[in-house]
């Protein structure tokens, strides 16, 4: 339109549009009829407020006051178009996610009823497997060897994007591994020697060694509220390990130490993966490959093969086959409860995740005591209490 205009650079002067009493300007502007029939009054546009063509890279032309320009706009009409332009944009932009928010928020409920309902069978058959072969060395490895195969074989059929990892990312992952490793092991030594409850009343205590290793060791310090919640993990724990009719000293330990080996996991995590592109699913495959090679020599070590075959010999002729299933079972539900849990920690906050973590033990410790009719005193039940309500306490004050 403006291109069409026959005449030199020279006539589109300044000067030669300001003579208001000329009537040259007008026939000259006869081509722009939309722009200069102001008194029309088909038409919103005052001849006081500017009309502003943009071009793509943010010039444009304005008419105002009968004086075209190519500078860019400015004045009141042009921040009145950008305010109701970006008022739009809130407004289609909080609808989506409104949507989006309730969606992320059933997606995490499905994960955290997921990740419970999971660790509940893996305990249970975990239990039943180590009341009838105690050997928790092979437990343990039978574990990690299962949920290794099972994520090699979903990358090799394509069900699951292999990672991209190099020599680095193994590297910062040994460390992690180790310390896993530790923890698992620990843990399934504990649930040999003790009732299931009871290894996860001591367990529900890690927060409390995870603040004593970052205060001596890190150097980091914590508010107020922090440390007041310590108090009823610690004397709960205790009150639930005094009053304890099952307790021995082995399974104890056991607890106590997988609970300072998962706090140095989780460090060892936190200052390892920054940076790496690995989902939350593949990086435990590689966690649960990388432990398998460091437990194997040391359960051949502790047990060996001899042990391994009389127990498994004299759980079949006192279970039967159904022993078999329940060491399927035990190995198959504790990687997919892993896995489940890493998952739900790419969508999920740290203290989310920690909550979460704190209501499966709640799951776990009354589910086992139904199932295996644990008996539990008043006291040892207080106590239990105690440290839950004190882990939740202690997420809360992390917030």
């Amino acid at each position: 339109m403006i291109c069409s205009l026959k005449q030199s650079a020279a006539a589109f002067a300044v000067a030669d549009f300001v003579r208001s009493k000329s009537p040259a300007p007008r026939s000259q502007l006869a081509i722009l009829p939309s722009i200069c029939a102001v008194k029309n009054p088909k038409l919103s546009v005052s001849s006081r407020k500017p009309l502003y063509l943009a071009s793509p890279d943010g010039s444009g032309f304005g008419y105002r006051d009968g004086v075209l320009s190519d500078t860019k706009p400015r004045g009141l009409g042009f921040k009145r178009e950008a305010y109701q332009a970006d008022r739009s944009e809130n407004v289609e932009i909080s609808h989506g996610e409104t949507r989006s928010a309730a969606g992320q928020k059933v997606k995490i409920g499905i994960y955290f009823a997921t990740w419970w309902a999971l660790n509940v069978v893996f305990n249970i058959y975990n239990k039943k497997v180590l009341n009838a072969f105690p050997y928790p060395w092979f437990t343990s490895t039978l574990s990690l060897a299962t949920g290794s195969v099972m994520m090699l074989a979903s990358w090799a059929t394509r069900i699951a994007e292999a990672p991209k990892t190099d020599f680095d990312f193994w590297k910062t992952l040994f460390p992690v591994a180790v310390a896993h490793t530790i923890g698992h092991v620990a843990a399934t030594v504990s649930m040999s020697k003790v009732a299931v409850s009871f290894t996860h009343i001591i367990k529900s205590g890690e927060p409390a060694f995870s603040v004593l290793v970052s205060r001596f060791l890190l150097g980091e310090r914590f508010p107020l509220p922090v440390y007041l919640s310590l108090v009823p993990i610690i004397g709960g724990c205790a009150l639930a390990a005094v009053t304890e009719l099952n307790f021995n000293m082995t399974g104890f330990m056991g607890a106590m130490i997988s609970n300072l080996a998962f706090v140095f996991r989780n460090i060892f995590s936190k200052r390892g993966m920054k940076g790496k592109s690995v989902s939350g699913m593949n990086y435990y495959a590689c966690l649960s490959l990388l432990s398998l090679f460091i437990l194997i020599p040391f359960a051949v070590a502790v047990e060996g093969p001899q042990m391994w075959a009389a127990g498994w010999e004299n759980a079949l002729s006192q279970i039967g086959p159904q022993f078999v299933w329940w060491i399927a079972a035990q190995s198959v539900f504790y990687h997919l409860y892993n896995q489940v849990s890493y998952m739900s920690l790419d969508e999920i906050s740290p203290l989310t995740f920690s909550i979460g973590n704190t209501m499966k033990r709640i799951s776990v410790i009354v589910s086992s005591i139904i199932i295996f009719h644990t008996p539990v005193q008043p006291i040892n039940a207080l106590g239990a209490a105690i440290a839950v309500l004190g882990t939740f306490l202690y997420s809360q004050s992390k917030q």
